[in-house]
């Protein structure tokens, strides 16, 4: 018997190469679009944080639901925002998803490596926002009313980091096993600051959250479990005033053992349902 070998595809997937001018550097933008025609009103997105991972599972996840027409599961566009680089986590992630940080207060790294370039995230925001965001709604029929970001770990920081700071940047926002104890918890003091702007906006843009951890991850040296559903109990008392928030602890799960159960309530957040 012949064997030929031939790469595998992601169906109705694409790849970009895309750079930004506020980071000065390029990234590996992957697209993937549901069959059929687009709802009137547009597809509900996900943006998808560390791509190269997380962006292959979330689009087949997606495009397997959808098509199976499992109740709560939609066309839905999947944008995954990765690297050039090879690698599931590459160290450039450490400079993209990470806030200002006291480089003084962070915990040695295992082998004693040093850390790579941190604290570009504001940078890495300004990329999505005016730059990432208008490619995707000029190429592709959007529902801008239904925009939800995704990261887990450092990506979840940043994605609490981007609800807390720009929260009208996307309406559903869902934070992963989320590294808030990065640089002695320096995310609270923006969770500070957006719990005293909800609490005194007479109207608020309504926005959703969901956040998620893995049971083993309670042993954690960095309190995983515990940042988490701490910040969820204060999060949660934000209701009135136009934050729904969710939180959901995986049952015998660890950091990464966690993403296959994730992407499937991650999706149906994203989809509202």
């Amino acid at each position: 018997m012949k064997v030929t070998e031939q790469p595998i595809t992601l169906p109705r997937s694409t790849v970009y190469n895309m750079g930004s001018t506020h980071t000065n550097r390029d990234y590996r933008i992957s697209v993937s679009v549901p069959e059929g025609e687009a709802p009137s009103e547009g597809y509900p997105v996900l943006y998808v944080l560390d791509g190269n991972a997380l962006f292959p599972l979330c689009a087949e996840s997606a495009r397997v639901l959808k098509g199976r027409g499992i109740r709560g599961f939609g066309p839905l566009v999947v944008v995954g925002i990765g690297y050039l680089t090879e690698g599931n986590f590459p160290a450039d992630r450490f400079y993209e998803l990470t806030p200002p940080t006291d480089r003084a207060s962070l915990p040695p790294r295992p082998g004693g490596e040093e850390w790579p370039p941190t604290g570009g995230g504001d940078n890495f925001l300004r990329f999505i926002e005016e730059e990432l965001k208008p490619a995707i709604e000029e190429a592709y029929p959007i529902d801008r009313s239904k925009q939800a970001l995704f990261g887990h770990s450092l990506g979840g920081l940043f994605t609490l980091n981007t609800m807390f700071t720009k929260s009208d940047l996307f309406q559903t926002y869902i934070a992963g096993s989320p590294s808030i104890w990065w640089s002695n918890r320096c995310v609270l003091e923006a969770e500070k600051a957006f719990t005293a702007n909800r609490t005194v906006e007479p109207d608020p843009t309504p926005v959703r959250l969901l956040m998620t951890v893995g049971e083993e991850e309670a042993s954690h040296p960095n309190r995983m479990l515990h940042n988490a559903e701490e910040m969820y109990q204060r999060l949660k008392q934000l209701e009135e005033n136009g934050l729904s928030v969710d939180f959901h602890v995986f049952p015998g799960e660890g950091h990464l053992s966690v993403l296959p159960g994730l992407i499937g309530r991650a999706i149906r957040f994203a989809l509202h349902k």
